[in-house]
């Protein structure tokens, strides 16, 4: 067992939460402790090139202000959230499939990838049908090979600067 997913464990068993089925708030409670300034900092921009980007999709960058669009537009908080899921653990694949195993960073992205499998458990119920069409599209063309032509180049801090910021505006009040 990995050392990231053993301290999750770990965590969650001093909690007395039962390590198989954890909640989301749980979840991003842990996450929003990974995702802290400092460490975004040092493992998303001290470790990387100056000006260093990830070719990312065009969809896969969700902003604050794309909530507050959705919201605005009827889209429920529980199709939202699952749209944050997929659209952040997609980011944050993305970076850690271009490190080394060597890199600095290369450890902080596995343990976040586990947060964020974990938390795939959690909307592994939902189906895609069970959200609103305009989400529902959006999931398939972020998981679509083709989109590969409507990528932007984006900074690996600012992927996860915008997950942070989303998460805080879709559990904040929630959890």
């Amino acid at each position: 067992m990995q050392q990231g997913y053993a301290a999750v464990l770990c965590v969650l068993a001093v909690l007395g939460l039962e390590a198989a089925a954890p909640g989301e708030c749980e979840l991003t409670r842990l996450l929003q402790d990974k995702l802290q300034y400092e460490m975004r900092l040092q493992y998303m921009k001290h470790y990387f090139p100056i000006d260093y980007t990830v070719q990312v999709q065009y969809e896969e960058v969700l902003r604050p202000s794309n909530i507050t669009r959705l919201r605005n537009g009827t889209v429920s908080e529980a199709a939202l959230r699952y749209l944050w899921f997929h659209v952040s653990s997609q980011a944050v694949l993305r970076i850690h499939e271009v490190l080394p195993e060597k890199h600095p960073s290369w450890k902080y992205t596995q343990e976040l990838c586990q947060l964020f499998d974990a938390l795939g458990e959690e909307y592994s119920k939902y189906r895609q049908t069970d959200v609103e069409t305009v989400v529902a599209d959006l999931v398939k063309l972020i998981h679509s090979a083709g989109a590969e032509s409507r990528s932007k180049a984006v900074r690996p801090k600012a992927l996860l600067d915008n997950c942070l910021k989303v998460m805080r505006m879709l559990y904040g009040v929630p959890c």
